[in-house]
């Protein structure tokens, strides 16, 4: 019987050995579809945790996450015949019953606008899903599957011919907002993005902000979304919205100075960033699936 070809990205850094193991054994339990895995290791140390026969590669220094991500997608493409399934998948989340790939395959077969299809994201319990995991507004019910605009960068399938044609993940974002960027990327070359909320995949509650680099880095990269993909006159509207919620939040519950800093390095920086802003028709479907460009 025909199977659907996945290759499999996933990133290591030795860090997290229990839960990588239960990651892999959830991975390679998949049916009704043909797994093919690579391990990305970013801090130049060899993975410890490797299922059998999955490819390898050892980067000489931790590049960040997209940039590992990065790495991993071209092993598989120049390894052999690559599968026109790309599945990114976090070290420490888990599959919760064997036909997951293959239901988010199935779905999305049954969207072929979407360059990428969501599955939603909850803890172990398998209910709980904090708002930052619902992948577009009216987060307060994640069991409603549509079209979406962005991503949760750490359990997606995207079409190898969009993630290709695209470029793939920014690696210079080192860590956050890199699904944004590549979603709009993908909006942008005339795709789409589909969140399949009836299908489930597990990870641990934690918050972004147990790193060290998160207030920093997030701001510095939100600006160069903005800088990178929109249109002149909607950069300083996105960034007002964006800044105005930040600082309020930064406020709140910390990390004021780190965000000032990442903001001030994003916009001295933001001439180094590629612009290729979408065109006016594209901010007009990004607005008429629910998410102007501008929130």
């Amino acid at each position: 019987m025909f199977h659907p070809r996945v290759d499999v990205v996933v990133l290591s850094m030795n860090d997290r050995p229990n839960e990588e193991a239960a990651a892999q054994t959830t991975l390679l339990a998949q049916s009704g579809v043909d797994v093919r895995v690579v391990v990305v290791v970013g801090n130049g140390c060899r993975p410890e945790v490797v299922p059998p026969g999955a490819l390898t590669v050892c980067l000489p220094e931790n590049i960040g996450i997209p940039g590992g991500r990065n790495a991993g997608a071209d092993a598989l493409r120049d390894a052999d015949d690559p599968a026109d399934w790309l599945f990114f998948l976090d070290n420490d989340a888990t599959f919760p019953c064997s036909g997951v790939l293959a239901q988010l395959v199935a779905e999305a077969q049954g969207h072929p606008e979407a360059a990428y299809v969501q599955p939603r994201l909850t803890g172990p319990d398998d209910v709980t899903t904090p708002r930052r995991w619902v992948p577009r507004l009216r987060a307060s019910r994640p069991d409603r599957p549509g079209t979406i605009t962005t991503m949760t960068e750490g359990v997606v399938l995207v079409r190898r011919e969009a993630f290709d044609a695209v470029g793939g993940w920014p690696a210079e974002f080192f860590l956050y907002h890199e699904g944004l960027q590549l979603a709009w990327q993908c909006w942008a070359a005339g795709w789409s993005g589909w969140y399949a909320a009836g299908i489930r995949m597990h990870h641990p509650l934690t918050s972004p902000t147990r790193h060290a680099l998160f207030h920093r880095l997030a701001a510095r990269n939100r600006i160069w979304v903005a800088y990178r993909n929109l249109p002149a006159p909607l950069v300083p509207l996105y960034l007002a919205v964006w800044t105005a919620i930040t600082l309020a939040r930064a406020v709140r519950t910390g990390g004021l100075s780190e965000t000032l800093r990442g903001m001030r390095e994003g916009w001295t920086s933001r001439h180094a960033q590629t612009r290729r802003p979408m065109s006016w028709r594209r901010v007009w479907r990004l607005t008429a699936a629910g998410r102007p460009p501008v929130i």
